[in-house]
């Protein structure tokens, strides 16, 4: 007698499929046959809690040809090793840096630059030179898919989480350069580079002082739905790739938002009050959940300043000068 399929029965358990196939005889009593399909989750590895047993994985900063110099400080691009990939940067070091003088450090951290007219230093250059004459190396990362960086994975969401990476291993990595002072390292942030750097603090637990111009403060996914406006499609293939995330993965493992408890190092924020990009109440209302925490951060908000600070950049940078020499040098 032929065997025929009487049904098929498909049960979705956790991160996997069983699929039983009721085969055989319509008279006879047999048996489910489970055969197991493994539902391939990689993103998985991009948790904070993966991310954070992860943490950096320290390589070599090379500082390849210098590209300016002043009586101050020389400005290096650089690159380095970031989860089996080339990353490169932009690198500001003062002229007196030497094994023999090691500076402290602050990494950079830039917002959202398009890829058609990014070119090293965008968005960090003009604070990196003023950081340069107080006396600090500075590292701004183009991220993967900029300046001379390799290429991230074609994923929308793998390409954001591979920015965590390479920050996290530019910070492990900057004792590699002998005339840096790895017990002195600080963060500098802004826009979106601000969602990088709190996300980088809640992984690492670290205390590294982090200053943050008009950071990205709501959780993922929203704090990319909100700017949808501004895609050509208004966003629609974005939600379409959010949708087919959300299906297999659980997105409040990826936001930083959810784990805010765990950052230790010392803060200061600021704020204009004109911002179009960054809503007031976005910094409001995260400055306010942080004390609620009992964790310390300065808030600074500047009434008629825009995205970029403007027109009081001048006192935001000398506060943050301010703020690096009292926990990058006079702690000491």
């Amino acid at each position: 007698m032929k065997r025929v399929v009487i049904g098929v029965f498909l049960c979705l358990l956790g991160g996997g499929a069983i699929v039983y196939a009721l085969m055989g005889p319509r008279q006879s009593t047999s048996v489910l046959s489970p055969i197991t399909q493994v539902i391939d989750r990689p993103l998985d590895r991009y948790t904070i809690d993966s991310l954070s047993q992860r943490g950096g994985i320290a390589g070599t900063i090379v500082l390849d040809e210098a590209v300016a110099t002043t009586a101050a400080y020389t400005e290096y691009l650089f690159h380095f090793s970031s989860g089996g990939r080339k990353a490169t940067g932009l690198a500001h070091i003062p002229i007196d840096a030497s094994e023999q003088n090691k500076k402290p450090v602050i990494v950079q951290f830039r917002g959202y630059v398009d890829p058609g007219i990014y070119a090293p230093g965008i968005g960090t250059k003009r604070s990196a030179e003023v950081f340069a004459k107080q006396g600090f190396i500075t590292l701004a990362p183009d991220f993967l898919g900029y300046g001379g960086s390799d290429n991230p994975e074609n994923d929308v969401f793998e390409e954001r989480f591979q920015t965590y990476v390479v920050a996290l291993d530019l910070l492990a990595s900057v004792s590699s350069l002998g005339m840096t002072d790895p017990t002195r390292v600080g963060i500098w942030a802004h826009s979106n580079g601000g969602q990088i750097a709190l996300t980088v603090l809640a992984i690492t637990r670290g205390t590294n002082p982090t200053t943050l111009w008009a950071p990205v403060t709501r959780a993922f996914p929203y704090s990319i739905l909100y700017y949808t406006d501004e895609a050509d499609d208004k966003g629609k293939a974005l939600r379409k790739k959010l949708a087919e995330f959300e299906r297999n993965y659980d997105v409040d493992l990826y936001t930083f938002v959810n784990y805010s408890d765990r950052i230790a190092a010392p803060l200061q924020l600021h704020q204009g009050g004109e911002d179009d990009a960054v809503p007031v109440k976005w910094s409001e209302e995260f400055v306010a959940d942080l004390k609620e925490k009992n964790i310390t951060i300065g808030y600074f908000l500047y009434p008629g300043a825009d995205h970029n600070l403007q027109p009081s950049w001048n006192t935001v940078i000398a506060r943050d000068i301010e703020f690096f020499t009292q926990h990058l040098i006079t702690e000491r």
